[in-house]
């Protein structure tokens, strides 16, 4: 979950580093730090908090001068952040950044006290740098490749050694790391951001491969020395995506860009009509004959609503499950299922465990995920690109409309290869998928009435959702983003379930957000506001069902456009997130990057 960056070439290091450390806060933020290879040596300048403060330390102790460095943001695990605890670690003869977790540092770090070895910090990744530095009789491939052989865990390293003044290394298992290419100059990063404003080439590193970076070479080697032969791959966005663009956050931008993400993401799978949907993702795949759904966070909550559509056009068996429980409920994976991986990234670690142990028995995998090449999509059977573009901010909206727009188009698919729709139902919807770019642009015009729901709620103490059907699973995401951008108490109910003891939390004031989309759902979920409303709640209807009575037990209502009721959610979703965003940037928190999270989770 912390972010990488390392330059060689010919420029001074500091700029670019900290200016890649920028790209890739959003991966952590309790400290940062660089080391730099100077004529004196390797400087190492780090700081507990936001790499501001990093900043003006550099600025009070002097830029470091030197063209070879490494730097880190970090999201604590081991060890509390603290300038102590902060990255770069430095050992005898090695300097090492490190994302992941190495799971027996301790073994390592008692086998390397009972040598003599002095450690100062608590962090795992010390561990590393001396175990590298232990290895380390003047060949760095050796070191490296001896060093990993004892690591358990994951990592992705930055290294430099104290006699290697214009070389840089990385190797990766189990976390992110990239490679970049430019003229005379090149990279290492975490993620692409970090690079972009520099070069648009690159090339994933694989598991327990190395790179080998001067200024003018890159070289890779496998885990027994042997020279790796690599495809180049060319960004397909620039640097303009990740920035943003006059918005005052990250998330609000890419709250607009919704109805563009959603475009490309399915108009290109529905251009051939009926015939053509996911046919070249999912060739030679067997219609399942049960369905697993794995994600964390909000792509569980797109698993959730898709499992209401699969199950409903398709008549196939889904489960959803939480990819950090997946693996420990030793679940029952049997010939003809289907596993769906759900990540933004594809590289959460949980997710990622998951789509293993299903590839271990047998079962194929299809990943669903927005970043190309990476852990997740490499491993999987079939991959599912959503065409969301970078999403900076740590709270997901556009990866999470399109990863549910694309459940729908597999449930779309399924139903049509299994014949539980008509082709006159199954057209229907397929244009309804069409129609849903233009339909979230018409809920984005809720704006105004979300800031002034935001100005009315944000000093309360809780808030509840709740909803029945794909509604209940659309109230779990607007929770989720309420409680992780502006740290108020909130929870998601199942209607019906209020009257088996969470109306007991519902006191004079307590605002709920009732949604209904459902019109089938509406009497009932209408019964359950009532109950709320009796007990001093104050509502917010949020619906697509016209009702002139609704003002008898709503205190506000949002109607959401017309449309056919699968897309739904993908409508209220904005509203839910402009809520969320607006009752945020009013209590005066850091929308883009929420105390204690991390974009994306490599950690398990």
């Amino acid at each position: 979950m912390c972010g990488i960056v390392g330059y060689v070439g010919e420029q001074q290091c500091v700029p670019i580093l900290v200016g890649g450390l920028k790209k890739l806060e959003y991966r952590g933020y309790d400290s940062a730090g660089v080391a730099v290879f100077t004529a004196k040596g390797i400087k190492v300048i780090k700081s507990k908090g936001r790499l501001s403060a990093l900043e003006k330390r550099i600025a009070a102790q002097g830029m470091p001068e030197g063209v070879m460095g490494i730097g880190h943001t970090r999201w604590a695990t081991h060890g509390e952040p603290s300038d102590v605890n902060s990255h770069p670690h430095k050992a005898e003869k090695a300097v090492v950044v490190h994302n992941g977790i190495i799971e027996n540092y301790l073994e390592i770090r008692s086998s390397l006290e009972a040598k003599g070895i002095t450690f100062v910090s608590q962090t795992d990744t010390e561990a590393a740098a001396h175990l590298i530095s232990f290895y380390y009789h003047g060949d760095p491939i050796t070191a490296i490749q001896s060093a990993i052989a004892r690591i358990r865990g994951s990592y992705a390293l930055g290294i430099m050694f104290t006699d290697r003044p214009d070389t840089l290394y990385a190797v990766r298992k189990d976390s992110p790391l990239i490679v970049g290419e430019g003229d005379g100059q090149n990279f290492i990063a975490s993620d692409i951001p970090a690079i972009l404003s520099h070069t648009r080439d690159y090339y994933l590193l694989d598991e327990q491969e190395i790179a080998v970076l001067t200024r003018d070479s890159i070289r890779f080697v496998d885990l027994y020395g042997e020279t790796v032969v690599k495809e180049k791959i060319t960004a397909t966005w620039d640097v303009s995506a990740a920035e943003k663009a006059g918005y005052p956050h990250f998330m609000l931008k890419e709250i607009y860009e919704q109805p563009r993400a959603l475009k490309d993401t399915l108009c290109p799978r529905l251009a051939d009509g009926l015939t053509g949907i996911l046919e070249t993702e999912l060739d030679g795949l067997p219609v399942p004959e049960r369905i697993h759904l794995v994600g964390c966070g909000s792509a569980m909550h797109a698993a959730m609503l898709g499992r209401n559509a699969i199950e409903k056009y398709a008549r196939i068996p889904v489960t959803v499950d939480i990819a950090s429980e997946f693996r420990y409920r030793a679940p029952i994976l049997a010939k003809g299922d289907l596993c769906v991986i759900i990540s933004q990234s594809g590289e959460t670690a949980d997710t990622l465990a998951a789509l293993r142990l299903a590839k271990r028995q047998g079962v194929p995998v299809a990943a669903i995920v927005n970043v190309v090449g990476s852990s997740i999509a490499r491993e999987a059977d079939y991959v599912m690109y959503t065409w969301a573009g970078p999403e900076i901010a740590v709270a997901t909206t556009k990866a999470f409309s399109c990863q549910t727009a694309m459940l729908y188009l597999l449930a779309l698919r399924l139903s049509l290869q299994r014949k539980t729709l008509t082709e006159k139902e199954a057209g229907k919807l397929a244009q309804a998928l069409c129609d849903l770019p233009a339909l979230v642009g018409a809920a984005l015009q809720s704006d105004g009435d979300c800031k002034r729901l935001a100005s009315l709620y944000q000093n309360s103490h809780d808030l509840f959702f709740i909803g029945r059907g794909q509604d209940y699973c659309l109230c779990c995401e607007g929770s989720l983003k309420l409680k992780e951008i502006s740290y108020m108490h909130s929870e998601a109910y199942a209607a019906g379930e209020l009257k088996h003891g969470t109306i007991s939390l519902v006191t004079e004031g307590t605002p709920v957000i009732a949604v209904t989309t459902e019109a089938a759902l509406y009497e009932k979920t209408v019964s359950n506001i009532k109950e709320v409303k009796a007990r001093g709640a104050s509502v917010v209807l949020l619906t697509s069902v016209p009702d002139a009575g609704s003002a008898d037990f709503a205190d506000h209502v949002i109607a959401l456009p017309q449309a056919q009721e699968l897309v739904l959610p993908l409508a209220g979703v904005v509203v839910l997130q402009l809520f969320a965003y607006y009752t945020a940037v009013l209590r005066g928190c850091d929308v883009d990057k929420p105390r204690n999270l991390a974009k994306s989770v490599t950690v398990e």
